[in-house]
């Protein structure tokens, strides 16, 4: 896999079944970590990955420190509003983890404080909005990603 896709808490049905088809069409692996907004056997995420939600290269973690349990040492991105450079600063590499957190608050201001090194935003060029829809930052981070790797 060229790249790995972290949602920390999901909330929204659609979004995860948006990205879980992202994934697909990338190469990546969807990694989910609990507790989730919904049930993966809700319809509408099913709807927003049409059939091919059978087919994602998928993991689902009962929390985030299970996740980080099993991924000690890995290359990892943070995305954030709060982030002091942007996805376009990363230096993606094979196997990398893209860590997004869930849609109402993003992510924990723990993981935010610890990581500020690893913290990058995507450029928002108006005031009137505060982000972006996290499936719609998923794909812009992916597919740099993947310019940047030549995939």
């Amino acid at each position: 896999m060229a790249l790995n896709i972290v949602l920390f808490e999901p909330e929204i049905p659609n979004n995860t079944g948006n990205i879980g088809r992202l994934s697909l069409a990338s190469g990546s692996h969807l990694h989910l970590v609990k507790p989730f907004g919904f049930e993966l056997s809700d319809k509408r995420v099913k709807r927003a990955g049409l059939d091919y939600w059978k087919h994602i290269s998928l993991t689902i973690y009962e929390s985030i420190d299970d996740f980080y349990a099993q991924h000690k040492n890995k290359n990892f991105a943070y995305f954030s509003s709060h982030g002091n450079k942007t996805h376009w600063d990363i230096k993606f590499t094979d196997d990398m983890f893209l860590i997004f957190g869930k849609e109402s608050s993003g992510l924990s201001k723990d993981i935010i404080s610890a990581n500020t090194d690893k913290l990058y935003k995507i450029p928002l060029h108006s005031n009137h909005i505060r982000s972006l829809n996290l499936a719609n930052a998923v794909s812009i981070a992916v597919y740099e990603g993947l310019r940047q790797l030549n995939q």
